[in-house]
C-alpha cells in the first residue's frame, strides 16, 4: 500500500508538472482564466479541479488499456485512424511550437532576470533536459517529484501572503472584470491543458499498467493543481486592479515577500518551464519514432537542435496564431474523452 502511494504521488507530481508553465507561475492565466471573474473565479476553478481529477484520470486509463507508446494510440482510438492522423500531426506541430517557446523562455529568463547570455540560459537547459529524457519515463518521473513540491511550496507561500496582508475581507470585495461565463472558461482552461497533456499522459499510463495507481495518481494531480489555482489566485485578486495590464502579475505578490524570494520565484518559474519542455519533447519524440527510422534519442536531440534554431528566429510567435485553433480541438479532445467507452483490454 505504502509504494502504491508513493508511485501514485509521483504520477501526480508528473500530471501537475506537465499542466503548469510559465503562464501558470507568472500568474498570466490565473488572472485571465480565474481573477478577471472575481468570486466567480473559485466556482472555476473548483469545475476545474474536478474535470482535471476525472479527466485526466481517464487519459491515463486509456493509454494503459491502448498500451500506448505515444499519443498517436490515443488519437486513433478518439478520432478514428483517418482524423486521427490530422490530429497527431497538428498535436506535433503545437507541441513543437511550445517547445521552442519555451526554450526561448528560458534564454530569456537568463538574460533579463539574471543578465547572463540568452543562448546559455536555452543551451544549459537543453543539455540538462535532454540528460533528464534520456532516462525515459522514469527520468521525467523523477525530476517531476523534485520540481512540484518547490512550485506547490511556492504558491502556499504566495496564498499565505495574501491572507496575512488583506485577509478574506479583501477578497470578498473583489469584482469581476470579464466578459462571459466563469464556466466556459474553466471548461477551455482544462481542455486546452488536457490536450497538451496527452503527449505525458498518455504514455505514462501505457508504461504504469496499473490502474489504481493511475486513478489515485490523477486524482492527486488534480486536487493538487486545484490547491494551487485556489492559492494563487486568492493572492492576485487582492491586488486587483493593479496586476491587469501586468506581464507578470504575481510579481506584485512577490514584491511584498521581500528580495530573497525573488530569486525562489525565478527557480520556480524555470522549473515550470522545464517540466513543460521535457514532458514535450518527450511526448514528440515518442510520436515521432513512429514515423522516422530514427533512435529516440537521435529524434529528441534533432528536436533540441531545431527547437534552438526556431527559438531564435521568432517560431513562437506562429504558435500564437496555431494556440486558439488548437484550443477549439482541445475542447472536441475533451467532448470524446468524456463519450468514448475505455478500450477493452
Amino acid at each position: 500500500m505504502h509504494e502504491r502511494w508513493v508511485t501514485a504521488a509521483r504520477v501526480g507530481f508528473t500530471y501537475i508538472g506537465t499542466v503548469v508553465g510559465a503562464g501558470f507561475a507568472s500568474g498570466q492565466e490565473i488572472m485571465q482564466f480565474f481573477t478577471a471573474y472575481g468570486i466567480d473565479g473559485i466556482w472555476g476553478i473548483l469545475a476545474v479541479t474536478a474535470l482535471f481529477s476525472w479527466l485526466g484520470t481517464r487519459m491515463m486509463l486509456m493509454g494503459a488499456r491502448l498500451k500506448a507508446h505515444s499519443y498517436e494510440e490515443f488519437n486513433n482510438y478518439l478520432f478514428g485512424e483517418r482524423w486521427g492522423r490530422w490530429m497527431n500531426l497538428f498535436v506535433g506541430v503545437v507541441l513543437f511550437g511550445v517547445t521552442t517557446a519555451m526554450m526561448s523562455g528560458t534564454g530569456s529568463l537568463f538574460q533579463e532576470q539574471l543578465g547572463w547570455s540568452f543562448h546559455l540560459g536555452v543551451i544549459v537547459t537543453s543539455t540538462l533536459a535532454f540528460l533528464i529524457i534520456l532516462r525515459g519515463m522514469e527520468g521525467i518521473l523523477s525530476i517531476n517529484s523534485l520540481v512540484v513540491p518547490l512550485m506547490f511550496l511556492f504558491t502556499m507561500m504566495v496564498g499565505i501572503q495574501g491572507l496575512k496582508t488583506s485577509g478574506m475581507a479583501g477578497f470578498l470585495s473583489v469584482e469581476a472584470t470579464a466578459q462571459g461565463h466563469w464556466l466556459i472558461s474553466a471548461v477551455t482552461y482544462v481542455a486546452f491543458n488536457l490536450a497538451m497533456s496527452q503527449a505525458v499522459l498518455v504514455p505514462l499510463g501505457g508504461e504504469m499498467q496499473d490502474e489504481k495507481t493511475l486513478r489515485l495518481g490523477g486524482l492527486l494531480g488534480g486536487v493538487g493543481l486545484g490547491v494551487m489555482l485556489l492559492s494563487s489566485n486568492f493572492a492576485l485578486a487582492l491586488k486587483t486592479p493593479d496586476i491587469y495590464g501586468m506581464e507578470i502579475p504575481i510579481a506584485l505578490v512577490i514584491a511584498a515577500l521581500g528580495e530573497g524570494m525573488k530569486y525562489f520565484f525565478l527557480a520556480v518559474m524555470w522549473g515550470e518551464i522545464f517540466t513543460t519542455l521535457i514532458g514535450n519533447v518527450y511526448g514528440l519524440a515518442a510520436n515521432l519514432e513512429q514515423v522516422f527510422p530514427f533512435r529516440i534519442n537521435t529524434l529528441m536531440g534533432m528536436i533540441f537542435v531545431v527547437g534552438y534554431i526556431c527559438s531564435l528566429i521568432g517560431f513562437p510567435v506562429l504558435v500564437g496564431y496555431i494556440y486558439p485553433v488548437f484550443g477549439y480541438c482541445g475542447i472536441i479532445v475533451l467532448l470524446l474523452l468524456v463519450l468514448r467507452k475505455y478500450p477493452r483490454y
